[in-house]
């Protein structure tokens, strides 16, 4: 079975997340995409991070009536900080017969000689790259099974969804209506 590992903090899960992993299962020859709930990103701030627990919680919500796309909480499980290259040697070993690819945006492939043991990850993987408005694509330089896609993107972020909570304005349309119905009811980022 080959997996797309679409690594996120999902600080929450919007549209602009479905519709990229969407566009991976609809456009590649993975079989499902599994949105991998990172506790805390080494390369990012853990201010303002939910519990990851509630994260995984809104991916399940996210993506509970498509079955090509799974949430999944193996970092969880490891160490943390999350390593993308600890991740990657974990499922390989507890799956061994799945293949497993990386989608990102090429905002995370042009600082990816950032990441710990990032060569090992370029040799041994494929990385499906979405482009992201602010960052070039023809920039990049590195060499790997980099495969680029064309996705319909939004210029949604999750900041933005979280400030619109906080400033009690609507976040109608740019979430599931089930996550945003629990965000909601739970008054989740109101803080």
């Amino acid at each position: 079975m080959k997996i797309a590992l679409f690594f996120g903090s999902f600080n929450p899960i919007h549209i602009g997340h479905l519709i990229i992993a969407n566009h991976i299962v609809n456009n590649t020859d993975c079989d499902k995409v599994w949105m991998v709930v990172s506790p805390h990103n080494p390369l990012k701030e853990k201010a303002g991070l939910l519990n990851e627990f509630d994260r995984l919680h809104l991916v399940q919500l996210a993506v509970e009536d498509n079955e090509k796309l799974v949430a999944c909480n193996e970092e969880f499980y490891l160490p943390k900080p999350s390593y993308t290259i600890d991740t990657l040697t974990y499922l390989q070993e507890k799956y061994p017969t799945y293949e497993f690819s990386l989608v990102m945006g090429s905002d995370n492939i042009l600082s990816i000689d950032k990441w710990k043991n990032y060569e090992l990850i370029l040799e041994r993987y494929t990385i499906y790259i979405y482009n992201r408005p602010e960052y070039n694509s023809d920039n990049i330089k590195i060499k790997g099974d980099i495969r680029f896609l064309e996705v319909p993107l939004l210029d949604i972020s999750s900041t933005y969804i979280r400030n619109n909570i906080k400033e009690n304005k609507s976040i109608k349309y740019l979430l599931h209506p089930s996550v945003e119905k629990y965000i909601l009811d739970y008054n989740l980022y109101k803080k």
